[in-house]
């Protein structure tokens, strides 16, 4: 009898023990370690060779492994090889990223310059290319023999080492070669475009003479001082791009003919398989009318227009056509109300569509033997399947569909893919499945990085309109959640177009500051409403004409569902959101007074008339042709409204939504004599980050606790 007792008794203390090794989640853990030692563990650096079907990955910062696809070792480098090449001052301490440019060759970088490794001969690294110090956008061309970059506004090529090119000789700065335009809208993320045999670089000119300056206010010195950008505001003159294309045999640039207007938008550019043609996606200025052109990559002479598309809202165009032959390519488009794959062959000619389910196209991973191979979110938009659809055949199949998140690469043959996946009760699952869909080798299951924290429950829920269109919500409850108990709630806000804040993914996309806020006795809400990203055309267009409107009415939803919930305590709801958050913060404390204890908005626009053209004009039209639009969206003239404690929010150099926004609403609060809280983060641009993200939350946190007792 007495063994049972000290039986039972081991067991209480070890209990106790585990218990007591429970950690409670800091806001500084929430927020500096998100993203390092409390994200689920990754295997480093893991890509696919670019020639055949073996995959690297970094181990330790020591070891670079080659695994074939059964993920059987062929073979290891360590970071004392690579460090052979290197004097004392320049040795690697961790190993770098690596970029694959054949079967036994790949690409790394140390301080300025640019090394090539040969795994096969097990030769020293070896240098490719000296940088210039001050050389940014570097873009390699297919073959590695030469590299574009840009040194201030113009464009140079490097062939060789010590070998550079100036490609651009412009000393106005206002005009600027090589670089990103149209302010990274319609999937713009870069400004140079190789051929794919390396002879031709197409690339960006952007005229910013005729846009307004505006300055940011500079107080890093004694005297502070005006950053000057340029910002095309809306209903303003936007800047002016052409795209031109530099031959490497004749070492001269013509420039496309794309013509008039000057204010219209070049998008989505794709070179021909004989790199014969340039394709360029002409979308004009009203954002409603696109066309897909053919321009010679000889003379720059137009071609023709191969199709267009219009709206009676607007159309998007985010990716340049994917050639499958050497006379067909799939274009992207959610004409039909989802974004699709269509095949056309090389002068325009339709010919299939390539799936009819009302699914959004996520994205393309290549083609073989008849074959597409391409992801799909799912019908609710919470999770990401894989497709392989025949061209020629009545042929199609979800390889992979299980409601997670998935996301994946795809091997050199197309016979097989790495597949990271992850759903709210799996941190992260990296594995190796052949085209099929068949798992042929698990690389890694990591573990829960919170285990040993006291994490509260995570509910994914949905909730109806009037319409019966299903809405996506995510409630985080306390760690000691008790039914019986009512919780005071903040309800975290963005629901503009473009983002999805809620995915079926490990911790549901939330950032952990909200399970710290909940673990201090808070639920912690968010809805994805209609005007977000990934259901389909209508869904996020019905907010076309009149930001913020049907956007308020979707969150009131969630409000009044919180409401209902037996564990909310309903006289204590807050909100909160960044960006498009902070403006619809801000927008439904004016207009839905006294729901809300208070309101924290962050970098929030507060009239749309301040906001750059390109994003503003396709969800509002031009000013001129929506002054109502325009007037009923202008939060400025309604600070008179606000009854409710606000903190608004901005970063003093904020380029993206500027500080102006934020700083008339003050004013306007004034002249009406209104309260409010304001708070300028100096030196931080639209989102504050580092260890100053820490000091902003605290803010933000302190403040909904002041006015949510």
């Amino acid at each position: 009898m007495k063994e049972n007792y000290s039986i039972i008794f081991l067991i209480v203390v070890l209990f106790g023990i585990e218990l007591s090794a429970q950690q409670d989640l800091t806001l500084e853990d929430a927020v500096l370690k998100r993203w390092t030692s409390l994200n689920p563990e990754r295997l480093k650096d893991l890509k696919w060779n670019n020639e055949d079907d073996f995959f690297s990955y970094q181990s330790s910062d020591t070891t670079i492994y080659l695994c074939n696809y059964n993920n059987e070792i062929l073979d290891s480098i360590l970071l004392p090889e690579l460090n052979i090449a290197f004097q004392a001052e320049d040795l690697l301490l961790k190993l770098p990223s690596i970029s694959w440019i054949s079967r036994h060759t790949f690409r790394f970088r140390n301080n300025n310059k640019f090394y090539i490794y040969n795994t096969e001969r097990g030769l020293h690294p070896k240098v490719l290319f000296n940088i210039k110090e001050n050389a940014t956008n570097i873009d390699f061309n297919n073959q590695n023999e030469k590299y574009a970059y840009t040194i201030d506004n113009n464009l140079f090529v490097a062939r060789g080492s010590g070998n550079h090119i100036a490609i651009t000789e412009e000393d106005n700065s206002n005009i600027i070669f090589g670089q990103a335009v149209h302010r990274y809208e319609f999937g713009i993320y870069k400004g140079t475009f190789w051929s794919n045999d390396g002879s031709k670089l197409a690339f960006y000119r952007k005229d910013e003479s005729m846009v307004t300056d505006y300055p940011l206010m500079n107080t890093s010195s004694r005297v502070g001082y005006s950053d000057i950008i340029k910002y095309p505001m809306a209903g303003m003159t936007s800047h002016h791009v052409t795209l031109g294309v530099y031959d490497f045999n004749n070492n001269k640039t013509i420039y496309l003919e794309t013509g008039e207007p000057k204010e219209q938008y070049l998008t989505n550019i794709a070179w021909s398989p004989d790199d014969k043609y340039v394709f360029i996606t002409v979308l004009n200025r009203g954002q409603n009318h696109l066309k897909l052109n053919k321009y010679s990559a000889i003379d720059g002479t137009f071609i023709a227009t191969l199709f267009e598309e219009k709206s009676d809202k607007y159309v998007q165009p985010l990716h340049p056509i994917e050639f499958i032959s050497k006379d067909k390519f799939l274009w992207r488009s959610e004409r039909e109300g989802y974004d699709n794959l269509y095949l056309y062959d090389i002068n325009g000619l339709f010919i299939k569509k390539i799936l009819n389910k009302p699914l959004v196209v996520k994205d393309y991973y290549g083609y073989k033997d008849d074959n597409i191979y391409f992801t799909t979110y799912s019908k609710d938009g919470l999770g990401v399947d894989l497709w392989n659809v025949s061209i020629n055949k009545r042929y199609k199949k979800k390889i992979v569909g299980d409601g997670s998140y998935h996301s994946f690469k795809i091997s050199p043959s197309k016979n097989y893919f790495i597949n990271q996946y992850s759903n709210l009760d799996t941190p992260l699952i990296t594995q190796i499945i052949n085209n099929k869909g068949n798992l042929i080798a698990q690389l890694l299951q990591s573990i829960d990085p919170l285990k040993n924290y006291n994490i509260g429950e995570t509910h994914l829920v949905k909730i109806k309109t009037e319409d019966n269109i299903d809405l996506n919500a995510r409630i985080i409850k306390p760690y000691s959640f008790d039914e019986d108990q009512k919780y005071p709630a903040l309800l975290y806000v963005y629901n503009g177009p473009g983002i999805q804040l809620i995915h079926n993914n490990w911790m549901a996309s939330a950032p952990l500051w909200m399970h710290y806020l909940a673990n201090e006795g808070y639920v912690v809400f968010t809805i994805d409403g209609r005007g977000s990203e990934n259901r389909g055309r209508d869904f996020e267009q019905v907010i076309f004409g009149e930001l913020g409107k049907i956007e308020m009415e979707d969150q009131i939803i969630g409000y009044n569902y919180l409401k209902r919930q037996d564990f909310v305590d309903t006289s204590r709801i807050a909100v909160h959101g960044w960006s498009y958050g902070g403006f619809m913060t801000t927008n439904l404390l004016l207009n839905y007074p006294n729901l809300f204890t208070c309101g924290v908005a962050g970098g929030p626009v507060t009239n749309w008339l301040f906001y750059e053209i390109m994003y503003t004009e396709r969800y509002m039209g031009h000013p001129d042709d929506n002054v109502e639009g325009y007037e009923k969206t202008n939060l400025i003239n309604k600070a008179g409204l606000l009854e409710d404690p606000l903190l608004m929010i901005h970063g003093l150099v904020d380029d993206v939504v500027l500080p102006q926004h934020s700083l008339n609403f003050l004013q306007s609060a004034v002249d009406n004599n209104i309260q409010m809280d304001y708070f300028l983060y100096p030196g931080h641009p639209h989102n504050v980050r580092g260890k100053d993200r820490l000091h902003l939350m605290e803010k933000i946190i302190n403040f909904i606790k002041l006015y949510n007792r």
